[in-house]
């Protein structure tokens, strides 16, 4: 299997384009959405995060727990929500929202994801360490991945309009 390093899911809901950047900008609401992670430690209140903004996530698949600390890397209301994954100080992932209106309620929203585990010392080391505390090897992650993103985004979707439109 080739390992592929980038993976994006979309759906359209039926909200504003604020109101769904609100909510996906929120650190403290991902454990909502996500069917990995169950808790956010956010350094800072409460809302949208603001680039800079450090956070801690802490993921869980079947028995397998581990956690991972955060970065946000862009934070443009209305626009697009980022933030870079690292485990023990090195790089693992970017993730990603981008919001973009499709009328006066309905938006276009975007969830994307970057492995950052190549090209860089400790690559091996990292990729070895997410096999062992996910139980997922490398080349699968972004199978995974794609697969929790359509959960995430179908959540947000229900929980914002009721209802979800697949791209």
């Amino acid at each position: 299997m080739e390992r592929e390093w980038v993976a994006e899911e979309s759906v359209l809901v039926d909200a504003a384009a604020d109101a769904v950047w609100e909510a996906v900008a929120d650190p403290w609401r991902m454990p909502e959405w996500s069917p990995e992670l169950f808790a956010v430690r956010v350094r800072g209140g409460r809302g949208p995060a603001g680039e800079g903004t450090r956070f801690v996530g802490f993921n869980r698949i079947g028995w397998r727990v581990w956690f991972t600390t955060c970065e946000v890397t862009a934070s443009v209301p209305g626009e697009v929500f980022a933030f870079r994954v690292s485990s023990f100080g090195m790089p693992v992932a970017l993730w990603g929202y981008r919001v973009e209106a499709v009328g006066e309620n309905s938006t276009r929203l975007s969830e994307y994801w970057q492995d950052l585990r190549r090209d860089q010392r400790g690559a091996g080391f990292v990729s070895l360490l997410g096999r062992v505390f996910t139980g997922v090897p490398a080349e699968r992650r972004a199978e995974v991945n794609r697969r929790g993103m359509r959960r995430t985004l179908e959540r947000i979707a229900a929980a914002l309009s009721g209802g979800v439109t697949t791209e």
